[in-house]
């Protein structure tokens, strides 16, 4: 696996929006209709996700607590809570299944949930994926290639960034061996400690 995106929190869309437009990045809106995310995608290497709240309401919180699945909703509501800035990961596959994930989050007894995901993006593209959320919330989430890819190609943002060439991700020691195995990928430089810590740009 690579790593597919990482997460900014921020508490207003629209300010942030604006914020990373300023800053001379291109920036769309996950979708026509209201959004609850916008997205700066470069055409190689992960791409960065502004996210306000978790793309789930209470009531399906609710279900997913009757479900059984009461971790994946404490994180969704460690996304809400998180303070503005980048602070998670997800990490991506070229596939349209877990299989090879699957077999190593078993090998280290890590328990996980897989559900299907669906939107249409500006360009009225239908984007289909999978994700995997394992149940320790220090491990990130996963998920698989989209089914059209949303990049551009050829790509270089008005601030001329070209990619996301480091992102320093911190979790507790024991998960890193885990994260080893999930992901091969020079981009990630892992630490002990707790979530995003720096994202650096080449130009």
């Amino acid at each position: 696996m690579k790593v597919g995106h990482v997460l900014y929190k921020t508490n207003n869309l629209k300010a942030a929006f604006k914020a990373f437009k300023k800053l001379g990045f291109n920036v769309e809106y996950g979708s026509r209709s209201k959004p609850h995310n916008a997205l700066i995608y470069f055409s190689e290497g992960p791409y960065i996700e502004l996210l306000e709240k978790a793309p789930i309401s209470p009531f399906i919180k609710l279900i997913l607590r009757l479900m059984g699945r009461g971790l994946l909703v404490e994180r969704f509501n460690s996304w809400e809570n998180a303070k503005e800035g980048f602070f998670e990961i997800c990490l991506e596959n070229e596939t349209t299944n877990f299989e090879k994930e699957i077999r190593i989050l078993n090998k280290f007894k890590e328990g996980f949930f897989v559900t299907r995901s669906k939107r249409i993006d500006p360009s009225h593209r239908v984007l289909t994926w999978k994700l995997l959320f394992p149940n320790q919330i220090k491990i990130p989430f996963l998920m698989t290639k989209f089914s059209i890819n949303p990049k551009p190609n050829n790509f270089v943002h008005p601030n001329k960034v070209k990619r996301i060439k480091k992102i320093s991700y911190g979790t507790d020691l024991k998960f890193i061996s885990i994260l080893n195995e999930l992901c091969d990928d020079d981009t990630l430089q892992l630490y002990e400690g707790h979530g995003v810590k720096n994202v650096f740009y080449e130009k």
